[in-house]
C-alpha cells in the first residue's frame, strides 16, 4: 500500500504530518491508532474504495479482544493465520494431547493421521499433508519452541509400529537442537484442551485455539494470562527434558 506512493515511511509519515513511530506502529498493528487516522492514511495512499471497506474491516477485527475464524476448505484461513503468526513469533509453546505435535510430524505420521480422520477428504490428503509439512519449515534456531506432550500420546498408534518407531526417532532426533524442549505430560494429568502460545518481540501473546472447522485467537491480557498460568501448572509436573528424553527412548527400545 505504502509502496504504491513512491514515498518512504519517514517520508509519508511527514507527509501526514505525524511521527515516524505512529506510522510504523499502525503499519505493523501495534495499536494506539484510530479508524479515523487509519482512513486518513489510506486516502493519501489513493487506495480505493472496494480495498478501503476490506482494510477496515481488519482493522476492526484487530480491535477486538479475540477473534474467531470459520471455515471448510482443505487449507483453511485459520490455519494460514496460524502459519503467518509463527514465522513472526520469537517463542512458540504448544500443548498437544492427542497427536504428536504438528511442528514435529513426519511425513508418515501426518499421512496416517490425516487418513484416519473422517473430516479428511481422499481427495485432500496430499494437499493437506503437504500443508502439515510445510508447517515444519518454521523450526529454526531463530526461535525458541516448547512442547509439553500427554504421555499417552507417545503410546497412541497413529499408522503402524513403522510409523511410530520412523516418528518417535524423529522427535529424539529433534530434541538434540538447543533450541527445541519437549517435556511429556503424565497420564492422569491433562489440564486443558490443545492450544498454542505465541510469543512475540514487540507484541502482546497470541493463545491460539483449533477445531473441526474453526478457531480462536485469544489477544487479550485476562484470557492469555489463564494459558500462562496452565503452561505454569504443567510446568510444576511434567517430566524434565532429560527425563522426557529417556522415556522415548525406552519406547522404541
Amino acid at each position: 500500500m505504502i509502496a504504491r506512493t513512491g514515498l518512504k515511511e519517514a517520508e509519508l509519515a511527514r507527509k501526514l504530518g505525524w511521527e515516524h513511530a505512529k506510522l510504523s506502529d499502525l503499519v505493523n498493528g501495534k495499536g494506539g491508532s484510530s479508524l479515523e487516522e487509519l482512513a486518513f492514511l489510506l486516502g493519501v495512499c489513493g487506495v480505493k474504495p472496494d480495498e478501503f471497506q476490506y482494510l477496515k474491516r481488519l482493522f476492526l477485527e484487530s480491535r477486538e479482544r479475540g477473534w474467531l475464524q470459520l471455515s471448510d476448505s482443505v487449507l483453511s484461513p485459520h490455519v494460514r493465520t496460524l502459519m503467518q503468526q509463527e514465522r513472526l513469533a520469537k517463542e512458540i509453546v504448544h500443548w498437544s494431547s492427542l497427536f504428536i505435535p504438528g511442528l514435529l510430524q513426519v511425513e508418515s505420521y501426518a499421512r496416517a493421521a490425516a487418513t484416519d480422520s473422517p473430516f479428511v477428504k481422499d481427495e485432500n490428503l496430499e494437499k493437506w499433508v503437504a500443508a502439515r509439512i510445510e508447517r515444519r519449515n518454521i523450526v529454526a534456531g531463530h526461535r525458541k519452541f516448547v512442547f509439553y506432550v500427554y504421555e499417552p500420546v507417545l503410546h497412541s498408534e497413529v499408522g503402524d509400529v513403522d510409523v511410530m518407531r520412523e516418528q518417535l526417532h524423529e522427535l529424539l532426533r529433534m530434541l538434540i537442537r538447543p533450541y527445541i524442549s519437549l517435556r511429556v505430560v503424565p497420564a492422569g494429568r491433562p489440564l486443558t484442551g490443545d492450544f498454542t502460545l505465541l510469543k512475540f518481540e514487540k507484541f502482546e501473546p497470541i493463545v491460539y485455539q483449533g477445531s473441526l472447522n474453526s478457531a480462536l485467537f485469544l489477544d487479550d491480557k485476562a484470557s492469555t494470562a489463564i494459558y500462562l498460568e496452565a503452561l505454569r501448572a504443567m510446568d510444576s509436573f511434567a517430566l524434565s527434558k532429560e527425563e522426557s528424553r529417556e522415556l522415548i527412548t525406552s519406547i522404541v527400545s
